[in-house]
This record gives C-alpha cells, structure tokens and sequence, in this order.
C-alpha cells in the first residue's frame, strides 16, 4: 500500500496500523510520512514499521532533479530499510545527464529506480517517451507503472504491461472514472475503467516478479473501508 492513501494520518504509527485493519502487511513510505533528508526521521519511520510487523518494499514517488545529487537520500534510506527499488519522477528540466547520475547512484546502492507515469499532462505519461528513456538507458532504470494515470494518459495499462515487461518493476494499481468534466475519481480497484483481471494475466504472462503496491487517493479521512474492498478485489482477482 502507498502510505499516500492515509495521508491524512501525520505519523508512520498509525500508517502502519491502518495498513494492518485493511489486511495489507506491505507500505510504500511517500514524503507525506518521512522526511528522507533527515537522517533521524528515516530512522524513526523504518523502527516504526518493523516494529507493526510491515514490511517497507519502496519509497517514492521521489523527485530527481539535475545532477541527481539530491536524490541520494532516496537511496540511503532504500539501504537500510532493504529496498530493491524506489519510485521516481525525473523532473524537467532533466538531461540524459540526470538518468546517467540517477543510474550510477542506482549502481553504487544497489537500488532500482522505477519511473512513475502520471497522467496526460506529465512527460513520462505516454508510451513513446518511456520508450526512447529505455532505450537510452540501462536496466536499473524501470517503470513504476500507475495504472489509473495510464489510463487518463488514454494508454492501456494492460499493453504497457505487455511492452514494457522486461523492463516493470512495480506496479500502483489504482482506478478511476470521469465526471462529465473529464475530472478523474477514485474508485475501488476493478470497478472503474481498469481491467483488473485482465491486468493480472498480463502481469502473469511478462513473469512480473516487481512490487504490487494499492494506492487510492479517495476519501482522505476515512480511506479504511474503500481501502479494504481494494485488497478484497485484487485477492480475488491473484486467487489470493
């Protein structure tokens, strides 16, 4: 689970409790709950989670900018909470330069930097962007694939998955409907536009082995009860 879906709890405390009511034992730390610049605030939110029983499995969404220099602290705090993989946006006005920096950070932690698609407006919402970053560069740079912003990208995040398999790491599985005014809502996963099941065979086909993380953005100060019919259907639809 994202920690962004509780982001109306201040502490990690009762993230980590909230993700246990909701039957989730796994969170996705996001800037809302840590401060990633400073050192004794990584430390408390990584003791806070181990000692709930919940296991961190990235952080982000992490902004990278210029040089990268001021993204290592993404990757000190991915070493000691243990994490293979953060998620990042690289934020214009980025060169081939920043991913360089970003992969040789990547390399020296030993810390997979997945790129989070967001939504028709973001340069890395469309699939022929993402397609010239990873051609241009190496396998520490993946995807975080958010499905619902796919789908407001008017991508299928189902072919996504398909085209972008060797290269997927995680994935945000969220879903949304339109008012007439094309405002995207959120809504429980699998009910909206998504193809939920349809998605989990793709995922199945390209040997997806990434980090799975729910991220609903509804109902701020009681997500609980959606948050709980997520797991319900993404269980169902894995035989979980």
């Amino acid at each position: 689970m994202q920690s962004y879906c509780f982001r109306g709890f201040a502490s990690n405390q009762e993230v980590a409790a909230k993700a246990r009511e909701i039957g989730v034992a796994a969170v996705e730390p996001c800037r809302v709950h840590v401060d990633f610049t400073d050192e004794a605030a990584q430390d408390a939110a990584i003791a806070a989670y181990r000692s709930a029983g919940v296991r961190l499995v990235s952080c982000g969404v992490n902004s990278i900018t210029g040089d990268a220099a001021d993204a290592e602290c993404y990757f000190e705090f991915a070493r000691k909470a243990g994490l293979s993989v953060i998620s990042a946006d690289v934020t214009p006005p980025a060169s081939w330069d920043t991913f360089a920096a970003a992969e040789r950070l990547a390399e020296q932690y030993d810390v997979n930097v997945a790129l989070h698609n967001h939504g028709g407006r973001h340069w890395l919402g469309n699939v022929q962007t993402l397609e010239e970053v990873f051609r241009r560069t190496g396998p520490r740079i993946g995807l975080m694939l958010d499905t619902a912003w796919a789908i407001d990208s008017r991508e299928d995040p189902v072919k996504m998955v398909q085209r972008f398999g060797d290269r997927l790491m995680g994935v945000h599985l969220k879903d949304f409907v339109y008012t007439r005014d094309r405002e995207p809502v959120d809504v429980v996963i699998g009910t909206g536009i998504l193809d939920l099941p349809a998605l989990v065979t793709a995922l199945g086909e390209a040997g997806f082995n990434g980090v799975p993380i729910i991220e609903y953005e509804g109902d701020v100060n009681n997500p609980g009860p959606a948050l709980t019919d997520c797991v319900k259907e993404i269980a169902a639809a894995w035989n979980l």
